[in-house]
């Protein structure tokens, strides 16, 4: 899951308007963030293949570090608790900050293909296939899915009189960038080694932390974020 990700973390935002933008939005992307360092570092594997549709065109070979189990639920809990430190021992802000990390690992878990372990280099692994399955109906899917979360965002907002048109504009670009005939993976899946998995590694990364950025800066902008300060006395 890609763009579904970002919607979700809307949906959080809605539900917690008393919650930082930057813990929800970094955290809903934080296990991606850190498997694009990994591949980047050399700790995780991917495997270009231009059949793997409908959006990645990689294998993902070894991603243990950040999406098995066990990796998923420390790295959660470790966002978390740096959350909870930055905004002034803010308990809520905290428990918000890892949930939205670890509901990255729940989602991910219709779409993958068998390559979410319980631990690094365990035997079983997780993942029910629809990427393997469906092809572009997965991406249809998510699309789906992303859509109605949104509106839900939009309309939670509507409620209390504010405007999120920015941030579904953006999540929207997100989803059409990443469709099946428009993903940039499927160009970079046919470079060279190491070229391949560099750009890789390098799309995962930058693909979640900018988005992330510009969507806590769009909630600032339009007035719907608190600094540390006030969440420090929420």
């Amino acid at each position: 899951m890609y763009f579904g990700h970002f919607a979700v973390a809307t949906v959080i935002k809605a539900k917690n308007p008393d919650v930082p933008a930057a813990p929800i939005f970094l955290g809903t992307g934080v296990l991606d963030i850190l498997d694009g360092a990994f591949i980047l570092a050399g700790f995780d594997k991917v495997t270009p293949n231009l059949k793997a549709s409908p959006y990645l065109f990689f294998n993902l070979t070894f991603i243990d570090w950040d999406h098995s189990f066990l990796a998923a639920l420390f790295w959660s809990w470790l966002w978390g608790l740096i959350c909870y430190y930055i905004y002034k021992k803010n308990k809520k802000i905290g428990w918000v900050a890892a949930i939205t990390a670890f509901l990255h690992f729940v989602c991910d878990l219709p779409l993958h293909n068998h390559d979410m372990a319980w631990y690094p280099f365990s035997k079983g692994h997780w993942g029910m296939g629809m990427w393997g399955t469906y092809h572009a109906w997965a991406w249809v899917v998510e699309a789906a899915f992303t859509v109605g979360m949104l509106i839900y965002a939009y309309r939670v907002h509507r409620d209390r009189g504010e405007k999120i048109t920015w941030q579904l504009a953006l999540i929207g670009l997100l989803t059409i960038s990443l469709s099946p005939w428009l993903s940039p993976m499927k160009i970079v899946a046919t470079w060279p080694e190491p070229y391949a998995t560099i750009g890789h590694g390098s799309l995962i990364l930058l693909g979640f932390l900018l988005p992330a950025l510009i969507c806590t800066w769009l909630y600032k902008r339009s007035g719907l974020d608190i600094g540390k300060k006030a969440a420090a006395k929420a």
